[in-house]
């Protein structure tokens, strides 16, 4: 059993995918306990034994480091403490049947008197999505971020209705703030949604940056007027530590500039023919928008199809962020009444996702959309590892039903919204820091980025390779170190309708069950003589299939009568320790299957005494 946490439960919640929603548990809606009302386990009382920070700038990943998503980083200095996002991360294949993965915040709710504010550098579900779950665990103290991540973070929470209200302080770029006994600073960062933002947070011993995640626009390698005006503010700044993204720093050179990506989108969608469908996630808000635009400068209509990019797009209308008129945008019901090279459909699905507008159209399951021969397709993102068959399902499907297809591996229409080797090059030399802390990444990644701060003048022990958890210290006499203390990093799940310390046992049985499926027992004891009534009914999931195995489930009955006949006979019904017993039979047949048939059902016996 997975221990429950002090997490609230959700609302009326919907995943910002487009996977239909159950609502499993009555309790929905309700408020969450008080933290103090739900006990801890022992093993949780882990930070207890961590000293104070002291005279240190104390600055711990929470999240974010050794894998990709579920970005957050606490920044302690004295009595101050700021977070830095609060993301979680999508299930993977090491955690099967959930739904999330959050940040662990114990080290933070047993010091939230001191954390004077959450610092939001973008709108990413990687960078917000976690909000809902760690507010008010850590008391829910307020939220400086961009307008675009304040609309945001104001949609999603309409989810929680059971939550109290948010406390979120829209800032600009160059804005100062502040907090405590600490000042903080915001700038503007090239991504692929509006209102990015690093954090600039000044301390007695320097300044901590932290970028979020960004890339370089520039021309041919060379950064363009806006990016050297916005880093030029690094120019005479004492840095004491930068923390920034190391998603892409691997790939050598720069990336494609968004700007290419546009105008080679923009041609395909003035020379196409026929009905452009464009395929991309909903969160690159500023692709999304210059294509609406072109498509209006065209005299096309516009169509968005997928949950999560209409909301996105009405978010950004209601800010003004879309400059078109009102007869660009039309449902699908309306797009009988245009012809095909006068349509640009803008959809969710591109990664394979069941779910998505497009992937259903692939499978012939949406309503309105119905993929037809002539239709031009473009898959504007990456593949997400892990997404590769998906994709590629995906791509069957709509070649079958006579459409073109372009990806970004025929032609230049994605860029990432992360920094290449030399864009970060650039980033680094501009903010000149004394110390490194490389984090949004796997841990090779993080080693990659290291490895090229290293080779930009840091030296080697002033570069610190996190894991979650880690504490990294830097003390007034100009060293640091990874202190040998450790902040909880284990991971907490969204599970269904419950967030947990999943324990790793539910893991391991979740995947035995998928690998192996399961062989349950139920036998009936006679209470009097402790002989079998009859023999073992047998139910087997995902093992064998029973009517071709009739030799081997002879066999498996043979030995469960004789195991349980072995203890029952010998003892009273009172004295049989049915737990034991329970135990002595899954021991026995799991030797049994795995000797005859090299694999390991789950197995659970049910034992009956009448």
């Amino acid at each position: 059993m997975s221990t429950s946490h002090k997490y609230p439960k959700r609302g009326s919640f919907k995943p910002s995918h487009n996977r239909p929603v159950l609502n499993k548990n009555k309790q929905f809606g309700e408020r969450f306990s008080s933290p103090s009302n739900v006990p801890m386990r022992e093993k949780d009382r882990v930070t207890s034994h961590i000293p104070e920070s002291g005279e240190t700038v104390r600055i711990i990943p929470l999240g974010g480091v050794e894998e990709v998503g579920r970005n957050m980083t606490a920044i302690e200095y004295k009595n101050d403490i700021f977070v830095i996002d609060a993301g979680f991360s999508f299930k993977d294949e090491s955690a099967p049947g959930v739904d999330y993965i959050l940040p662990n915040t114990k080290y933070l709710e047993e010091r939230k008197h001191k954390i004077r504010a959450v610092l939001i550098t973008h709108g990413h579900l990687d960078h917000i999505g976690a909000l809902p779950y760690v507010m008010p665990l850590i008391g829910n103290p307020p939220i400086y971020t961009r307008l675009l991540t304040a609309v945001m973070i104001k949609k999603r929470q309409e989810e929680f209705p059971q939550l109290p209200p948010l406390d979120i302080r829209v800032v600009e770029k160059n804005q100062t703030v502040s907090l405590g006994e600490r000042t903080i600073n915001f700038f503007s960062v090239t991504h692929t949604i509006p209102d990015a933002m690093g954090i600039i947070i000044q301390t007695p011993l320097g300044n901590i940056v932290h970028t979020g995640d960004l890339k370089l626009e520039h021309n041919d390698g060379v950064a363009s007027p806006g990016e050297e005006r916005e880093f030029g503010i690094f120019k005479d700044m004492d840095v004491l530590c930068l923390l920034s993204d190391s998603t892409n720093v691997e790939k050598p050179g720069f990336s494609i500039p968004e700007h290419l990506v546009i105008k080679n989108i923009g041609d395909i969608v003035a020379n196409t023919k026929g009905r452009l469908i464009l395929g991309a996630f909903s969160s690159q808000l500023e692709r999304l928008v210059k294509v609406i635009e072109i498509a209006a400068s065209l005299n096309k209509k516009v169509v968005v199809e997928g949950r999560s990019m209409k909301t996105n797009i009405d978010i950004i209308e209601q800010l003004g962020m879309l400059n078109v008129g009102r007869g660009v945008m039309i449902s699908t019901e309306e797009m009988g009444n245009y012809p095909p090279d006068r349509l640009v459909i803008l959809a969710t699905g591109a990664q394979g996702d069941e779910y998505g507008a497009l992937m259903r159209a692939a499978n012939k399951t949406h309503r309105n959309l119905k993929i037809v021969k002539g239709d031009v397709i473009i898959l504007s993102s990456s593949i997400i590892p892990g997404n590769e068959r998906g994709v590629q399902k995906l791509k069957d499907l709509l070649s079958k039903q006579g459409a073109k297809i372009i990806h970004y591996q025929t032609s230049d229409v994605h860029s990432s919204g992360h920094a290449n080797r030399d864009e970060m090059a650039w980033f680094h030399r501009k903010i000149h820091p004394r110390f490194f802390i490389p984090i949004h990444g796997y841990h090779y990644m993080l080693t990659v980025h290291g490895e090229l701060a290293q080779s930009l003048g840091l030296p080697k022990e002033n570069v610190f390779i996190p894991d979650n958890g880690s504490i990294i210290e830097i003390h007034p006499n100009g060293t640091g170190t990874i202190i040998k203390e450790k902040a909880p990093g284990a991971k907490v799940t969204v599970d269904g309708t419950s967030v947990s310390d999943i324990q790793e046992v539910v893991i391991k049985d979740r995947q035995a069950l998928a690998e192996d499926g399961m062989f349950v027992i139920v036998a009936v004891v006679d209470s009097k003589t402790g002989l079998l009534k009859k023999s073992p009914d047998i139910i087997s999931r995902g093992f064998v299939y029973l009517k071709e195995s009739q030799e081997l489930l002879r066999f498996a009955r043979t030995i469960i009568k004789k195991t349980i006949e072995e203890v029952t006979t010998k003892k009273a019904a009172h004295q049989i320790d049915v737990d034991h017993l329970k135990q002595t039979v899954t021991d026995t047949i799991g030797r049994f299957l795995l000797q005859k048939t090299a694999k390991r059902p789950v197995v659970i016996p049910v034992i009956l005494s009448v």
